[in-house]
């Protein structure tokens, strides 16, 4: 079935000052038509997609360690190498970036392939903040091979370890790998999610950098928050910056998240990264410099943003509840404008609101973030063809976003460094979309989305049901007007509700139960699903309005067999059966349900004649 997009809104003219710190209604509907068709499905978390030399789409598959060629004729998919030392416990780990050689099947004997992975690596050593002996993180590093292609039997072979140890998290590793124009490989690293969520005990140290005798230990932990500059080989180039008397690997730090790293014609380096509450970022990346975080988000203006140092809180931080919208008064706060340090402000943010904005808009239902102002910025690609092309999009940056399942057109005035219109949005969806590549005549877009997740509804407020997901989707520009069409994947939308009727007893858990299911969900579930079972990206609520629509009148067999059947994400079913039943407990007792004098059974059969029915509704 194909589809067509195109919408008749006329752009409107603004200053380019304004431009770079707009609030999210700026943005216009993009106007260029498109026919969307669904290339490839079944794909286990694609998360790099790239256009090779050889005119197929080469594709990495986050969580199953694979890399692949697709055919973009047909989709069909040939899997070139299973990664079995790939590693991905979570929702931002695994198998990320990968960069081909620039002279890939060229002849000239250089067919290699750059990747990135996290891996366990226990001879390296526990990251010292991952103190929970049983988790998956203690011994989580990343480290960045190469491998050879052989056109003849269609695979990749011969892995050469290039760099190995460096820091790897439950929470924003970034990942992305690029080669440049000066054939160096760019690799970037988050701050590990620090200072907020299951993390918020522990310092980002965005801003901290290497030491000599760190560099010499091959000691790579204040790599975090920075992106990397390496030379083929893994080694540092002799030209990368000093910065702060150290000449390391590292080419830019105070970074978040940045997700999407992409090299312009003429050399300039564009990034886009992900902000807290507000402010995802796009920058372009200097030699040396500083972008700011933890202590800046977007702009040094003083909106919508505080840097809360939680661990140097005068209550102990472990005893604090953590809040992405109120901060306890014993925790020090600092404004944007208070820091001093040397900063390289973004090209523009995305988006920047007051600092009176509703951060806890009622549509989403208690899952607050996804109706917050950034849009979780996943990607980058620069789009400035030599002829041809988009109209209307010629020198252009393209970024796709997770939480509103689209991509984000933003036009560059001529020196590249300004915008020269409003930013437009195209292909809304309930996805998550991941990353792009353009064909070569680029007018056909290329989209990996990921496999599942929260993202913005159509209608607005949130979903967790998506439409594409795990796919490969395709935009070709089809070059004529039509009317205004309905986002593609709105019509392909069949989604079914069902609410198992039960009307038997109430559960049973005691009150030991539940508090030995707090310390279960603690070292397995928090990561993903926040301390309060609300605040988290990558789980869905276990609490408040959403668990209550979800779950009551369902039967709490149900529950607990959701919790088994993929609980831990990266080894489900793994845990004994009175973990699982503890941790339902322990979710039910948040949701209002009163203790009482039996505890819950192991057994989702019995677990049938018990009815979830939560208490207030948060």
């Amino acid at each position: 079935m194909k589809h067509y997009f195109a919408v008749g809104l006329a752009l409107v003219s603004m200053t380019c000052a304004a431009l770079a710190q707009d609030t999210p209604d700026a943005v216009v509907p993009g106007t260029v038509p498109f026919e969307m068709n669904v290339l490839s499905t079944g794909l286990d978390g694609p998360w790099e997609l790239t256009w090779g030399p050889d005119n197929y789409l080469w594709v990495t598959e986050r969580t199953a360690g694979r890399i692949d060629r697709i055919n973009p004729a047909d989709g069909s998919k040939t899997t070139l190498i299973q990664l079995n030392e790939a590693f991905a416990p979570g929702g931002q780990d695994g198998l990320l970036g990968m960069a081909l050689h620039p002279d890939l099947l060229k002849g000239a004997g250089e067919d290699f392939v750059f990747v990135a992975y996290t891996y366990v690596d226990q001879a390296r050593g526990a990251d010292p903040v991952v103190t929970d002996p049983a988790s998956p993180y203690r011994f989580l590093y990343t480290k960045i091979v190469r491998l050879r292609y052989d056109a003849a039997t269609d695979t990749l072979r011969d892995p050469v370890e290039l760099i190995a140890g460096l820091p790897a998290s439950n929470d924003h590793n970034s990942g992305r790998l690029k080669i440049g124009p000066d054939r160096q490989l760019y690799y970037t690293i988050g701050d590990g999610g620090k200072n907020q969520l299951g993390n918020w005990c522990i310092p980002t140290e965005a801003q901290r950098l290497p030491t000599a005798e760190e560099l010499a230990a091959k000691d790579y932990i204040a790599y975090q928050g920075k992106s990397l500059r390496l030379q083929l080989d893994g080694s540092i180039p002799t030209d990368n910056p000093s910065i702060g008397g150290v000449v390391s690997h590292v080419f830019t730090y105070g970074h978040r998240n940045m997700q999407g790293i992409d090299f312009a014609p003429d050399g300039t380096l564009y990034a886009s990264e992900q902000g807290p509450k507000t402010d995802d970022e796009v920058n372009i990346l200097v030699a040396g410099g500083n972008y700011g975080w933890p202590h800046v988000a977007g702009f040094r203006d003083n909106k919508a943003y505080q840097y809360a140092r939680w661990k140097d809180a005068t209550t102990p931080c472990e005893q604090l509840q953590f809040s992405d919208l109120t901060i306890d008064p014993s925790v020090p706060v600092e404004d944007e404008t208070s820091w001093t340090g040397p900063m390289q402000d973004p090209l523009a943010t995305m988006f920047t609101v007051p600092s009176d904005w509703n951060f806890a808009d009622p549509a989403c239902n208690g899952i607050d973030f996804i109706c917050w102002p950034t849009v979780a910025a996943s990607s980058i690609e620069t789009y400035m063809p030599d002829s041809g092309g988009i109209p209307g999009w010629e020198n252009s940056l393209i970024v796709t976003t997770l939480k509103r399942g689209s991509i984000y057109v933003l036009p560059l005035a001529a020196d590249g460094k300004t915008l020269r219109g409003p930013i437009a949005r195209y292909f809304q969806s309930e996805n998550r979309f991941r990353d792009t590549a353009f064909s070569p005549d680029k007018k056909t877009i290329y989209v990996a989305t990921d496999p599942g997740g929260l993202a913005e509804a159509l209608n607005g407020g949130t979903t967790t049901s998506m439409h594409n997901p795990g796919s490969i989707l395709v935009f070709r520009y089809t070059g004529n007007s039509g009317a205004a069409a309905q986002p593609a994947a709105g019509e392909q939308a069949a989604m079914t509700a069902t609410a198992a009727e039960n009307s038997s007893g109430a559960p049973s858990f005691t009150a030991a139960q539940a508090e030995r299911g707090k310390i279960a969900y603690s070292a397995n579930c928090v990561a993903c699903h926040g301390q309060n079972l609300i605040s988290a990206t990558y789980g869905t609520p276990l609490a408040g309005r959403y668990f209550a629509g979800k779950w009551n009148g369902k039967s709490v067999g149900d529950l607990y067999r959701k919790a088994h059947d993929t609980m831990p994400p990266s080894r489900p079913g793994s845990l004994p059966g009175a973990d699982y039943a503890e941790i339902v407990a322990y979710i039910l007792s948040v949701n209002g349900l009163a203790a009482g004098d039996v505890e819950m059974p192991a057994d989702p059969d019995a677990l049938d004649a018990m009815t979830v029915v939560t208490g207030a509704v948060q």
